[in-house]
């Protein structure tokens, strides 16, 4: 998205209090970028404060849809599509209808659509209404540290799968393969005497990497040929992913369905018969 394309409020600012019951979180479950921000709603404690939509994780040629829901409709916004939250707000909006949103229920307007704002200022700012033993995701001795491992996942891990999936030439698709393996390898051995990226302290660090893995394997590993190896043969990012899988902020808004469906008929432009793999088995991310 472009800038343009940004609606850039601030949850917990003056225009934009910290109140319960005032703003709802729309989503989809194939999303990884909506899916950092409903792992840090849930583990704060967030749930009962900020309400909760979700679209069908198969996208139609009008958009996002609420079809999850009986009559096609949200029951609190009482439309069909995201793009008519986005034409509320914006009249003129030029741009596509993305997630995840936050939206103000006094106007029906959104606030902010950017994932990354939208984590940080939940992590930072919903504090007094969050849940006691909360954890701290943007410690403040860690914040440079973490802004700097953030950015490297951003463009070696997620942008190189999407380049590839992306590319249009030979060089193009392996320069983001290599790229992508060096460091998926240098994390893994990140992780191979430390439950966390930093540590034993979970951070938001941790959030965005792992909504990476958990698609690794079921989606990116086929359609974006990332195919050197899967996350299971990763001596170490595996049993950390799964160990995040384990906590139920994680856990619990995971649906590897909506995942495998999502992906594979979103993205598979020569899928012209809509067929869904059965594999891979995701039951083994609960075996010990």
């Amino acid at each position: 998205m472009t800038k343009a394309e940004l609606f850039k409020g601030v949850l917990g600012s003056e225009e934009f209090p910290v109140e319960a019951g005032r703003y709802r979180f729309i989503w989809t479950e194939v999303c990884p970028w909506s899916h950092r921000f409903a792992i840090v709603r849930h583990l704060m404690g967030l749930t009962e404060v900020i309400s909760e939509g979700k679209l069908n994780p198969v996208i139609t040629e009008k958009g996002w849809e609420f079809s999850l829901d009986e009559g096609n409709h949200d029951p609190i916004l009482g439309t069909r599509y995201m793009m008519e939250s986005y034409l509320k707000t914006d009249p003129n909006y030029p741009g596509r209808a993305t997630v995840p949103v936050i939206i103000d229920l006094t106007t029906q307007k959104i606030v902010n659509n950017e994932s990354h704002d939208l984590m940080r200022q939940l992590a930072l700012n919903f504090k007094e209404v969050a849940k006691a033993d909360a954890p701290e995701l943007y410690p403040e001795h860690l914040r440079q540290d973490i802004d700097a491992l953030n950015a490297v996942v951003l463009d070696e891990v997620i942008g190189a799968i999407n380049r590839m999936g992306a590319a249009d030439t030979q060089e193009v698709y392996e320069t983001n393969y290599h790229t992508l393996f060096n460091r998926l390898d240098e994390l893994d051995a990140r992780v191979a005497d430390q439950d966390y990226l930093f540590g034993d302290q979970l951070t938001e660090a941790d959030i965005r990497l792992f909504v990476c893995l958990v698609r690794f394997d079921i989606a990116y590993y086929s359609l974006n040929l990332a195919n050197r190896n899967r996350l299971i043969d990763f001596k170490n990012l595996w049993p950390y992913a799964k160990r995040l899988y384990q906590i139920p902020a994680f856990r619990e808004t995971t649906n590897f369905e909506a995942i495998r469906k999502g992906f594979w008929l979103n993205h598979r432009k020569d899928n012209a018969k809509p067929i869904i793999p059965l594999g891979p088995d995701t039951s083994i991310w609960l075996a010990d």
